[in-house]
């Protein structure tokens, strides 16, 4: 019995053994996990997938078209009977079949126009895939990278709680042989308190941060994570002389949504070709094979076969050509012309808010960097002299120069300056890769 219950309690904790274990990860591993389930990548690669498919449709146009027709008839009633001119009733059957094709000549170069709509939209889709990629690999380093930054902050707010519940037990200690006055113990009593509430609140943002990245990924199997990442000490932290000017030329040639929409108005422009070729003529060529077969045919009294008429004797052929010449057709075409000209029209307002919209990110990522780069020294010089006020401060209360609140205050601002110093960190590392995004160089190989 006892061997069941066992057996059972460890099948059912076989799922969690499996499943809910922590799952360490790079950042590369991250983004492949992301790039590999992510809907709207897969939504898009089907859009692409039907680009191709009318591409395909577009050249297609071009080619004559087949078709065969099949029919048969049965036929009960009085019938003219031309061998005996007389009527009689009777059941007759019978049997057709054609084979027919037309090809267009001429229809305004509505194919070609076509044709290059069809190439145009599908290097619009190609494009916006390729943004999309860069975006959703955007998404995941930024989340990665904070968790990184928030495990950080956990990391100096559970040091700052260690060291106040170490000076909390001295300063007890202190206040029972009568050392310190009992105040101190209240205040650093406080203190701790605070430095809890502290770490309660990075673990939460810590916890957020990561359920944000596995969302991200998309992935079930995955219900905690551990970021593998170089320390803090171990990235390069060496500011590029960028050009702000360079920087925007560059984007508006790589970026791929800016070119996506240069291919929008290329497709807007073929609709609009299309559009006036409905005033334009249209010239068909077509041909046609049919026979045919009746069991009341004959020849000389007697009947003749299937094969002898289907194929033989009743047998036609023709060929000929029509031109459609539209005259008046209630002016639905110009208003077609006239739609499309507003749509070409807007699709280059469009293009141009795009550019504004490229040159106001990249202005913005590169004032932030500029900005960021600066933070770099001024942070290190005050994490240094924050280091060493702390340090005085503890001295000087051990020897009992000062009270124990400025003490407090001086491992606050040594806190934080440990906070802003790696906040600035993370934050150059992060800022030099959304330079990348803006620009439209985001390497897919995405290392720190």
């Amino acid at each position: 019995m006892m061997r069941k219950i066992l057996l059972t309690s460890l099948l059912m904790l076989l799922p969690f053994m499996l499943f809910g274990q922590e799952r360490t990860l790079t950042l590369q591993e991250a983004i492949d996990i992301a790039l590999e389930n992510n809907y709207q990548l897969k939504q898009a690669a089907n859009n692409r997938g039907l680009a191709d498919t009318r591409v395909r449709s577009a050249q297609g146009d071009f080619l004559p078209n087949l078709n065969a027709n099949l029919n048969g008839r049965r036929d009960v009633g009085r019938q003219f009977i031309q061998e005996d001119l007389s009527f009689d009733d009777r059941t007759t059957y019978g049997v057709g079949g054609s084979i027919s094709s037309n090809v267009t000549i001429f229809n305004g170069f509505t194919n070609i126009a076509n044709l290059r709509r069809a190439e145009a939209e599908r290097e619009t889709q190609e494009l916006e895939l390729e943004r999309l990629r860069e975006n959703i690999m955007f998404q995941t380093a930024s989340r990665f990278l904070q968790v990184v930054l928030n495990e950080e902050l956990l990391k100096i707010s559970e040091s700052s709680l260690e060291a106040s519940m170490s000076q909390l037990e001295q300063i007890s200690a202190q206040v029972e042989v009568g050392a310190r006055p009992t105040v101190d113990l209240y205040n650093q009593e406080a203190t701790v308190a605070n430095d809890e509430l502290a770490v309660i609140q990075r673990e939460n943002s810590l916890a957020v941060s990561k359920a944000q990245l596995i969302r991200i990924m998309q992935d079930d199997s995955i219900v905690d994570v551990a970021p593998s990442m170089p320390t803090s000490d171990e990235l390069t932290l060496i500011p590029m002389d960028l050009s702000l000017n360079e920087l925007i030329n560059a984007a508006l040639e790589t970026r791929s949504d800016f070119r996506a929409q240069e291919f929008a108005i290329e497709s807007n422009r073929q609709s609009q070709r299309i559009a006036r070729a409905q005033y334009l003529p249209t010239i068909t060529a077509n041909a046609s094979v049919s026979g045919s077969y009746s069991d009341q045919f004959t020849l000389l009294g007697e009947p003749v076969s299937f094969g002898d008429q289907f194929f033989d004797q009743n047998i036609r052929r023709n060929f000929g050509f029509s031109i459609s010449i539209p005259i008046f057709n209630r002016w639905n075409t110009r208003t077609n012309v006239e739609s499309a000209y507003v749509q070409l029209r807007n699709s280059e307002l469009q293009l141009d808010n795009v550019r504004f919209q490229i040159s106001e990110e990249v202005r913005q990522a590169y004032n932030d960097y500029v900005s960021i780069a600066k933070e770099l020294e001024s942070t290190e010089k005050a994490l240094i002299a924050a280091e060493r006020a702390f340090e005085t401060e503890q001295q000087r209360y051990e020897v009992g120069s000062t009270t124990l609140i400025e003490l407090n205050l001086a491992n606050a601002a040594y806190v934080q300056a440990q906070s802003n110093r790696i906040q600035t960190i993370y934050n150059f590392v992060f800022q030099e890769k959304l330079l990348d995004y803006f620009i439209g160089q985001l390497d897919s190989d995405l290392r720190f």
